[in-house]
Parts: C-alpha cells; sequence; structure tokens
C-alpha cells in the first residue's frame, strides 16, 4: 500500500507547511483535525481539504501526520481512532517512536527547516529524516517523503538530537543575535535596514564556502583584544549582552586554533 490519502494533525505553522507542500505534490489530503477552529479552517483551505475537530468524524486515511508539539505527541495520538492499517508518524526532532501509541505503524518524518506562519518555503530542498518501527513502514514513508522532497534520509533518535541542535544553533541562536543586534541600533535611532546586507552576505558566504570556520572574520579571529575591549565597555553593565559576547568570541578563537591542527 503507498501513501495516496494523507490526514493532518495539527494547525501550526509545520501543519501549514505540509499542507502547502502536500497541495504542491498533488497529494490527497481528506481532513485536517485540530482544536482551533479558525486556524484549522485556514489551514484546511491550504491544502484544499475539510477540517474537523471531533476524533470521531476522523476519516480513513493512509498516513495521519501529527503536526503537533513534542509535549502533545502522546496525548493526541492516543486520542484519535487511527484507520487499521495506516502508518501513525509525527513530525518532531527530538521526539521518539515510542510517543505513537502501540498497534499502529508508527514513523517519524521530520522536516529539518524552520517555518513561520505565511511564509512559503521550497520543500523541495528541505531534508526529510525519516524512523520508522519496521522496514516495510520505513519504506512507505520515505516513498511518501521522496514525493516532498528531492533530499530524504535516514535518522534514529539520537542523529535527529544532534541535527535539531544544529537547527537551534544556525537558526534560534543566529536570528537572536539579529534581533540582539536590532536592539543595539535601536539605541543608536538607526533601523534593521543597516544590518540586512551584512546579514546575506554573511549567510551566503558560509552557504558558499561549506566550511563557515573559513570565512570567519571580525576582531575575535583576529586576535584584535583592543577592539574587543572597546566593544565590551560600550556594552556597558547589559551582563546578559557582555557574556554572550565574551563567550562567542572566546569560541571564535577556539574554532580558529582548532582549525590550524
Amino acid at each position: 500500500m503507498k501513501v495516496d490519502k494523507v490526514t493532518i494533525v495539527g494547525s501550526g505553522n509545520v501543519a501549514e507547511a505540509f499542507a502547502r507542500a502536500l497541495k504542491a505534490a498533488s497529494i490527497e489530503v481528506v481532513q485536517l483535525f485540530a482544536r482551533n477552529r479558525e486556524r484549522g479552517e485556514f489551514v484546511a483551505s491550504l491544502a484544499g481539504c475539510e477540517f474537523c475537530s471531533e476524533p470521531s468524524e476522523l476519516k480513513a486515511a493512509d498516513l495521519y501526520l501529527l503536526c503537533v508539539s513534542d509535549r502533545a505527541i502522546a496525548e493526541v495520538a492516543a486520542s484519535l481512532p487511527f484507520s487499521s492499517g495506516a502508518i501513525v508518524a509525527h513530525t518532531a526532532g527530538c521526539g521518539t517512536l515510542e510517543m505513537l501509541p502501540q498497534g499502529v505503524n508508527r514513523a517519524i518524518i521530520y522536516p529539518f527547516q524552520t517555518f513561520s506562519a505565511g511564509r512559503v518555503v521550497d520543500f523541495s530542498k528541505i531534508f526529510l529524516f525519516i524512523e520508522a518501527a519496521d522496514s516495510q513502514t520505513y519504506d512507505k514513508a520515505t516513498a511518501f517523503a521522496k514525493c516532498l522532497s528531492q533530499n530524504v534520509r535516514a535518522a534514529d533518535a539520537a542523529l535527529r538530537e544532534k541535527i535539531h541542535l544544529t537547527g537551534v544553533l544556525t537558526s534560534n541562536f543566529v536570528n537572536n543575535m539579529y534581533a540582539t543586534a536590532t536592539e543595539v541600533l535601536t539605541d543608536a535611532a538607526l533601523d534593521f535596514d543597516v544590518i540586512a546586507p551584512i546579514i546575506a552576505e554573511t549567510a551566503a558566504k558560509a552557504i558558499d564556502s561549506r566550511n563557515p570556520s573559513k570565512v570567519q572574520t571580525g576582531p575575535a579571529v583576529r586576535g584584535d583584544i583592543q577592539t574587543l575591549e572597546r566593544h565590551r565597555k560600550l556594552i556597558g553593565d547589559n551582563e546578559t549582552l557582555r557574556k554572550m559576547y565574551d563567550i562567542i568570541s572566546e569560541n571564535i578563537w577556539r574554532i580558529r586554533e582548532t582549525s590550524k591542527r
């Protein structure tokens, strides 16, 4: 049995991304199940399917895709009546197969990307990491994933946790640096447009080099102690920012020294 009919469970950013991707891939979404009616109906409209909020209304599908928060996976999965023989998969990077109930074909389809409401991403370039409780379910989940993305890989829980960590570092942490820099700009009566070009060029260099340490610039990598001290004085009594500045500067130097070996 291949995956012809999909039901999305959830109405958050991941659910929205999958709804758009499934629609683009001409894969039938029979239903979207969610508690939030307003948001759920919107996401359902993106997939071109009906919305439901009652477990008793859940229709038969080949794959139930649980796009809910990590802490809600087990509770939501235990509350729903899945079709016999269907695959039940969640999308969490740090989640395990054991979060899903016994007696179903358990799988994980983890999309490695940052998703925000209203933003359309090229799903075909996203890495989808697959795990399943048995080889047959794995093969079906993988075949389904390949209909959405060119980059499909196997990844057990230990590997996905490491991948998830890299996502936090490269997306969440880096974006927080953008937000912190924007605060400094605001204090100087400047706006975000000032740093937009440097953000774009820094990301482009890292991608082009395929080894960001090779294109590291700035006072820390040069060992420019005087500039580092001027920055620390400029930060003043913002203890959190000063600690961040020191720790990241030290890490830049550590990577520089390690790369020489």
